[in-house]
């Protein structure tokens, strides 16, 4: 009966132990998903795929790529976290275990691309109140859901949806799902951005094992670049102004309103009321054309 009784507790207890899968390596990303929006970066004007409200439009509209250059603040700007997951850059993933008890306690990522570190805690710590710092990382707690790791990160500092100046608020709550399959990593992002969005954005990514690789340290330096015209001068484009908002339009033949974005345009019923396009279908594609990976974008 002892022999039995240890068996049972080793069965209800073995679910919590095979619960937790190990992340920890070294990750080169794949860019099966949006090749061209996170290799090369995406398009001036191109906000398909996000669901976004009016404010987020404005603020996109004004982007001028020139206030990298100009305005210090935003010369070793880093990614955040939720869009580091889709930048361009290796990841480096280890593990922090408790000093007495040996327990997992939290998975610390790297990013070299301005040298992100991030920690993502499972020990079951509560998140800060809403008035602590805000970082580019965020703050990150984990549960685990059987095999998939479950990521929610608050408080990070404002920053963008998309490269092209897409912002992205504060406010914003970013869940992920963490599963391994062998040597694949598919981490799949939902972000809640009550500030610019209509509805939560939900993408993916993967990433695949490669032991061999070497994550270097990153620098970055403020320099003046260029001569402001004023010391608060900072590049951009009055509402109304930008006449950059329908270049992809006229390379791909699409109609304008279709680059604008927004929960109404991200579905296949759009089709059946999308407007004709302005410019015409060009015979041959001639811009990013079997962009799948960085030599061939």
């Amino acid at each position: 009966m002892k022999r039995v009784a240890l068996l049972l507790t080793l069965s209800f207890a073995a679910p919590a132990a095979f619960a937790q899968v190990d992340f920890s390596g070294e990750w080169a990303p794949t860019y099966h998903e949006d090749a061209p929006e996170r290799l090369p970066g995406p398009e001036l004007g191109d906000y398909m795929g996000l669901p976004l409200n009016d404010a987020a439009r404005l603020q996109s509209d004004s982007w001028d790529a020139d206030r990298i250059s100009m305005v210090m603040q935003y010369q070793c700007r880093p990614h955040s976290s939720d869009y580091g997951m889709r930048g361009l850059g290796n990841m480096r993933v280890t593990t922090e275990f408790s000093p007495v008890h040996r327990e997992l306690i939290a998975f610390r990522t790297y990013m070299p691309a301005w040298g992100s570190e991030r920690v993502i805690w499972l020990d079951g710590r509560p998140h800060p109140p809403a008035h602590a710092e805000y970082t580019f990382q965020g703050f990150s707690t984990g549960v685990w859901n059987g095999n998939r790791l479950t990521i929610t990160t608050t408080h990070q500092k404002t920053n963008y949806h998309r490269r092209n100046g897409v912002p992205s608020s504060d406010l914003r709550t970013v869940t992920e799902h963490w599963m391994r399959h062998g040597d694949v990593l598919t981490v799949v992002t939902v972000v809640d951005d009550p500030a610019f969005f209509t509805e939560p954005l939900v993408r993916s990514q993967s990433w695949y094992l490669d032991p061999g690789q070497q994550v270097r340290q990153f620098y970055c330096e403020y320099v003046t670049e260029l001569p402001p015209v004023t010391e608060d001068s900072i590049p951009h484009h009055l509402p109304g102004a930008n006449t950059n908002l329908t270049l992809m339009a006229e390379w791909y033949g699409l109609p304008a309103e279709v680059l604008r974005g927004g929960a109404e345009r991200m579905y296949p019923e759009y089709r059946s009321r999308m407007p004709e396009a302005e410019f015409p279908q060009p015979e041959v594609c001639e811009v990013y054309c079997g962009c799948h990976d960085f030599l061939s974008c």
